[in-house]
């Protein structure tokens, strides 16, 4: 009886469908991974796995509780970079920069957030055919009998893929042309990059991005050009924050846009402008600095003045149509700028608008008999005039085949569903910078039957190579590694990227051509047409940036730096369009942002409907703004975010359009904001001075610190203690003690450290609804402030009625301070929150019972209270609400409940672990090792984290830095977590208007 029992139950057991279906728990997923995806358990330079491996017998190396990290290259639709991948027991759980990699080695929000996706319990499972269910065999069959007859008909085949800078497909697609001739690769980028390459091509004779080297340079003047967020295809942050020093040679920055911009909130002058009017300045400059014409517009006047006393320190960035990058190109050429490289290139982008407009005609010619569409959704991503044509069009192909991870708008139209895996599940290669190669590894097996693009194409052209990892390796061995820096494949794999020797510089077109120039001695822009109507600057957020990772909790969460909402897209307009109007903002009795509604309309045409709008201070009059990658209708997400899908107006590819008319509709959007103030009020949170009255004047002037009144006069916060202070300061010098800084003058919003915070410490997603009544649980924030004016004591600085027409924006990240003096710690009932030797305010979250007495007491108002068990709730259906989704989870984080206080431990669980391994291997720890989540991921390295005890230490450095100070410091609480001020470079520039 109990034998059969046991063989019913056995034959019955199906832990791969028990998975898929939440049934099973953490530990089965483990035993499940331990067993079928043997290639975690290799170490970054070793090869794929061939026969499984059961975890009861431990992978040499692996080691439970401890790390892995394998060296890869994120890439999608949209971003890519040099990354290290944590893995623990064999699933990836973190993602942090490959600083080996001297390009791409930052990671975004979005980067890091992509390791989500790999969790999506929605993507797709098994390869269909004509909407049912098929198998690879059958897949292939069908693929392959197909191209077999169109390859005797006229008829084109066409692989549709966003832009995939990869050598080896680039290799395998020529071997798969010479089996079916009439093969041919168009890219189609949801948001164009054709523009800035074809004034490349056009000016430089290289398709490719420019690098720009901003060591030596010592003036920016950027024309819409939001180059720290996403203008160019590498993050320029980094490089821009190495010249913000505040020194004698500090850079200044001017920006002119239409948008306020994480760019605009950073600059030393920012000039609102509608489109129009910045190419019109722009134009004017150019013809200052290369025709000698005097400029009408007096601001173009004075930066034209400036551009050419600065000569080759200057640089100079644009955006728009091709004319505008080729005017900004011309102006660099003729001034001769440092910053503009030679022979470096970016060539992970390689958009074609007229290759892809060419492919239109075929379509719509009926040319193309077999479609293969890869990572990219065109009938979510075209302008309203094509997408329903296109559709039709796709319908009457003979063969179409969608290769993509989830259902979109696109792969409902195709007959054949070859899902494709996550690229942590993948093998690949990339060629983003000139004579610079990256790798792509799988750091975990494909979790789900599907197959790599690569690998369906060596099946389907029937060549030699078992799979795409023989001859990605085989490409590598024969054709980069003999001219590379390393000497072998697995060494190549090791370090993720590899560099070419002894290169030859690239025969490019730099000598200024003087007809280009004359090209451009008239005006160019019709004055007439540009006074009527709106203009539309179409924009990417730095969340969901073209909408690729659309069905991404983490990402949807995460509040845009400017306007601080998250969960949707809205109309920027200005405070004065808006007046006019009758349009209007407005905060509710429960807390949240309200907003009228307004119709999009072109040509009189209404192309989207009852989109919320949002009062923009800075905003350009005449101007709207509209976010791209919202308005999908598939995924479950898209039923939470009611964002407008902007692509509708995204017209030939170019992210300014004119003659734009909206129309106040009834609706009321209720907004998910997480900030609802402006300013400061009153109070000197954000310390800021310009360059001049720093190097000049006293610290005592522009970092005055603060006294505290008492009976016995005016004192300093540091003499006035109810604790014993030699006590504390005995206890400070023993072991560790840990420090936070902050260089506010480095920080640009860009909330890398969100995510990474999110990633590390299991913060759950509350969604949409819980974001409106200000429940967010963000350990880290970036609160965001305007001011008005230039002077730091005037009245009017932290008025909000003068903040609309052209703020001076400020950033400041907020977590728990972890004060030696907690007045959360003297609150608690029962002791749940206590002060640790090494600095750091404790939580023992199984005696927290919710009081929130800490919240109340916190100055800071860090502390983050569970409302809901957000963990297998179905009212939370976000990650933590599926066996597969939990799998991102750090196992050195407690998962917390219902009821219970949490926040910020400054990572006290990698820190721990770093002097764990120093203990064991007994040595001292250097100060390099000691990082927090927020920290390591920081782009611009504004976050600085390490020992105060260890003199050498850099924090130590930083918090004795004359700008250091401590955040709301006069009510003696200690924070152990210090800030620098900020410093603006406004030297020789008069008031621009």
């Amino acid at each position: 009886m109990k034998s059969n029992k046991k063989n019913k139950i056995l034959n019955n057991y199906n832990p791969i469908k028990d998975l898929f279906q939440g049934k099973t728990s953490r530990r089965d997923f483990l035993k499940w991974v331990g067993f079928s995806t043997a290639s975690v358990t290799l170490s970054a330079c070793k090869g794929p796995v061939v026969k499984s491996i059961p975890y009861v017998v431990k992978p040499e190396n692996i080691t439970p509780g401890i790390p892995n990290y394998y060296a890869s290259t994120m890439i999608d639709s949209f971003d890519i970079g040099s990354v290290l991948v944590k893995t623990r027991e064999g699933r990836p759980i973190k993602i942090e920069p490959n600083f080996y990699s001297e390009f791409f080695n930052t990671t975004s929000a979005r980067i890091q957030s992509s390791l989500l996706s790999l969790y999506d319990e929605e993507r797709l499972k098994n390869p269909s055919l004509k909407g049912k269910k098929s198998s690879w065999k059958e897949i292939d069959n069908y693929i392959i009998q197909n191209l077999k007859f169109l390859s005797k008909t006229k008829k084109d085949i066409i692989f549709l893929s966003s832009s995939f800078p990869s050598f080896s497909t680039k290799k395998l697609i020529q071997d798969f042309k010479k089996k079916y001739p009439r093969t041919k690769w168009v890219t189609y980028d949801p948001i164009s990059y054709s523009k800035a390459l074809d004034a490349s091509e056009e000016i430089f004779g290289i398709r490719g991005f420019p690098i720009f080297d901003l060591n030596k340079s010592e003036l920016i003047v950027s024309f819409d050009a939001d180059f720290l967020g996403d203008w160019s295809p590498e993050n320029m942050a980094k490089f821009y924050v190495c010249k913000r020093n505040p020194e004698k040679n500090m850079m200044q920055h001017i920006q002119i846009e239409s948008n306020m911009t994480i760019t605009g909130a950073n600059a030393d002058i920012r000039l609102s402008r509608k489109p129009s009017e910045i190419k019109q300045m722009l134009l004017e400059i150019f013809q200052n600095i290369c025709l000698g014409k005097l400029p009408k517009d007096k601001n173009a006047e004075r930066i034209a003045s400036l551009i050419n006393k600065m000569g080759s320190k200057s640089v100079i960035f644009s955006d728009g149509d091709q004319e505008s990058y080729e005017l900004s190109f011309l102006i660099n050429q003729k001034i001769n700028s440092h910053a503009l490289q030679h022979d470096k290139y970016l060539f992970s982008k390689e958009s074609n608008d007229n290759k892809f407009k060419n492919f239109l005609k075929d379509l719509e010619n009926e040319n193309v008999g077999g479609l293969f569409i890869h990572n990219v959704n065109p009938i979510y991503s075209l302008p309203f005039s094509i997408y329903e044509k296109v559709k039709k069009c796709i319908k009457k192909i003979p063969l179409t085949v969608s290769l993509s991870m989830s259902k979109d708008e696109t792969s409902e139209v195709m007959d054949v569903s070859a899902p494709i895996p996550h690229w942590l599940e993948s093998w690949g290669d990339t060629y983003p910078v000139t004579n610079v190669y990256t790798l792509i590894q799988p750091t975990i097996q494909c979790i789900f039957n599907t197959r790599q693009f690569q690998d369906s194409l060596v099946i389907w052209s029937e060549i030699q190579e078992k799979n795409y990892y023989e001859y990605l390796k085989k490409t590598w061995e024969k054709n980069i590694i003999p001219k590379s820096n390393v000497s072998s494949f697995n060494e190549a794999l090791f370090h993720g990227v590899v560099k070419i020797k002894n290169h030859k510089p690239i025969s490019n077109n730099f000598s200024i051509n003087q007809k280009r120039i004359k090209k451009y001695e008239k005006q160019i822009v019709n004055q007439k047409k540009i006074k009527t109507n709106f203009e539309l600057r179409l924009y990417t957020k730095i969340s969901i940036g073209d909408g690729h990772q659309y069905n991404n909790p983490w990402l949807q969460e995460l509040p845009d730096p400017i306007t601080r909402t998250t969960w949707e897209n809205y109309l920027t307009i200005s405070y004065f369009d808006a007046n006019k109007m009758g349009l209007k903002n407005w905060n509710s009795g429960d807390g949240s942002l309200n907003g009228n509604c307004v119709d999009l309309i072109k040509n009189n045409q209404t192309i989207i409907q009852n989109i919320p709008v949002f009062i923009q201070p800075g905003q350009a009059l005449g101007s709207l703004g509209l976010a791209f990658g919202y308005g999908q209708k598939k995924g479950k997400l898209s039923k939470i975010v009611h964002g407008k899908n902007a692509y509708r107006i995204y017209e030939d590819f170019f992210i300014i359009q004119d003659n734009i008319q909206i129309k106040k509709v009834d609706k009321i959007h209720k907004f998910s904001c997480v900030q609802l103030h402006h300013t400061m009020v009153g109070r000197n949170l954000v310390k800021e001075t310009d360059l001049d009255i720093f190097l000049n004047r006293p610290k005592e002037i522009w970092n005055e610190k603060e006294k505290v009144s008492t009976h016995k006069g005016m004192l300093f916060p540091e003499e006035i203690s109810i604790w014993n202070p030699n006590h504390k300061k005995k206890e400070k010098k023993n072991g560790h003690h840990f420090n936070l800084s902050i260089d506010l003058n480095a920080c640009i919003g860009c909330g890398a450290c969100v995510i990474a915070c999110h990633s590390e410490n299991n913060v759950p997603v509350v969604g949409k609804e819980e974001i409106e009544k200000s429940r967010d649980m963000h350990w880290l924030r970036i609160d965001r402030y305007y001011f008005s004016d230039d002077d730091p004591s005037s009245e009017t600085r932290n008025n909000e009625n003068n903040i609309y027409e052209n703020p001076k924006v400020t950033f400041q990240p907020i977590m728990c301070q972890h004060c030696d003096h907690a007045p959360c710690e003297t609150v608690c009932p029962v002791g749940a929150t206590s002060h640790g030797k090494q600095g750091q305010n404790m939580m023992a979250y199984n005696r927290c019972v919710g009081t929130r007495y800490c919240a109340n007491n916190c100055p800071y108002k860090v502390r983050r209270f569970n409302w809901f068990n957000y963990v297998n709730n179905q009212k939370f259906d976000f990650n933590m609400n599926n066996a597969l989704g939990k799998m991102i989870l750090n196992p050195d984080v407690v998962v917390r409940t219902r009821g219970v206080m949490e926040k910020c431990s400054l990572c006290i669980q990698r820190t721990q672990y770093v002097i764990g391994i120093a203990k064991k291997e007994n040595r001292k720890i250097q100060d390099e090792e000691f990082e927090t989540a927020c920290s390591v991921s920081c782009p611009t390295k504004a976050i600085t984290f390490g020992d105060i005890n260890d003199p050498t230490s850099l924090i130590s450095k930083k918090i004795k830095n004359p700008r250091s100070y401590k955040l709301l410091d006069f009510i003696g609480v200690r924070p152990n977590v210090s800030y620098q001020l900020k410093i603006r470079n406004k030297n020789e520039i008069e008031k621009m208007k």
